[in-house]
């Protein structure tokens, strides 16, 4: 079965997503992440949706469910890298993402993460609303 790895980096996870997402991959994300979180204890989460050059609303839905998730497991989500042509399509989709953090690049979403969980300086992070 095919999945999307997990990498621990400290208190943080970091999720690269590299290949088109299938409702079932999707899925199995969801469950994955979720049960590393609670193992691991991470405090922040990091998706790196770079690799993406389509979404649909399943997929818009998933990462904002799994943001929640997150949230309810005490780990702060920042997705990065999304390309403009996702970003459109999320919003043409009507999915706005409420609560998901984002950041233009991994660097940028774990300065987010460090500043929000511990060291508390500025960083260029982003919310929807």
């Amino acid at each position: 079965m095919e999945r999307i790895p997990i990498l621990r980096m400290g208190n943080f996870l970091l999720v690269t997503i590299q290949v088109d997402m299938h409702d079932q991959l999707a899925l199995t994300l969801q469950d994955d992440l979720t049960s590393t979180i609670e193992r691991t204890g991470a405090k922040g989460v990091l998706i790196d949706i770079s690799g993406l050059d389509i979404v649909d609303s399943f997929i818009g839905r998933m990462i904002a469910d799994i943001s929640a998730m997150s949230r309810i497991l005490d780990a702060l989500t920042v997705v990065v890298g999304m390309q403009p042509a996702v970003a459109i399509t999320l919003v043409e989709l009507g999915l706005s993402l409420p609560g998901v953090k984002t950041a233009l690049d991994v660097e940028r979403g774990m300065q987010y993460l460090r500043w929000v969980l511990e060291d508390k300086e500025p960083v260029h992070g982003r919310e929807s609303k």
